[in-house]
């Protein structure tokens, strides 16, 4: 197997349910490593050349530190937000409210030319969906999430 351009791994507290929820995001399965009772510690799905990483939030061979009982403690991927870009925003919006997501933000058009939403999975973690609504000029988009956010700079 050829290792992923970037991988992003996630710690849940069902692996299971967790990659279920993702292939419903795009992720494909690549695979599993069970525990010493056949449950699922680790699943690896891919997306493109994105792999995620779905761990047991406990069950992992983790060495017992501080940062791995405040991982532990949650709370889940707090200031972290995964963008995930898709071809069908309102199909992507469906899925993750019929999923139990917590939508954040409705879809909504954005400056920059994309269409976006944001949600909380039910394992803590933020994903923003966006769809491309026109092309788009880094410059430009960069200009137009600023007057956005900031209005004109003088």
């Amino acid at each position: 197997m050829v290792a992923a351009a970037f991988r992003v791994g996630l710690r849940v507290g069902d692996v299971v349910a967790a990659a279920h929820l993702y292939r419903g995001f795009g992720f494909d399965d690549v695979g599993t490593i069970p525990g010493p009772d056949g449950t699922p510690v680790m699943t690896i799905l891919a997306r493109g050349e994105v792999q995620l990483i779905v761990d047991a939030l406990v069950g992992m061979p983790f060495p017992d530190t501080e940062r791995e009982r405040l991982t532990q403690g949650g709370p889940r991927g707090l200031g972290v937000a995964i963008g995930l870009g898709v071809d069908d925003l309102a199909a992507s919006y469906d899925y993750c409210r019929s999923a139990g997501c917590t939508i954040t933000s409705e879809p909504a058009d954005e400056a920059w030319g994309d269409r976006v939403f944001e949600c909380v999975d039910p394992f803590g973690y933020q994903w923003e969906f966006s769809q491309p609504l026109k092309d788009w000029d880094a410059a430009s988009g960069l200009d137009a999430a600023q007057e956005s956010w900031f209005g004109a700079q003088a």
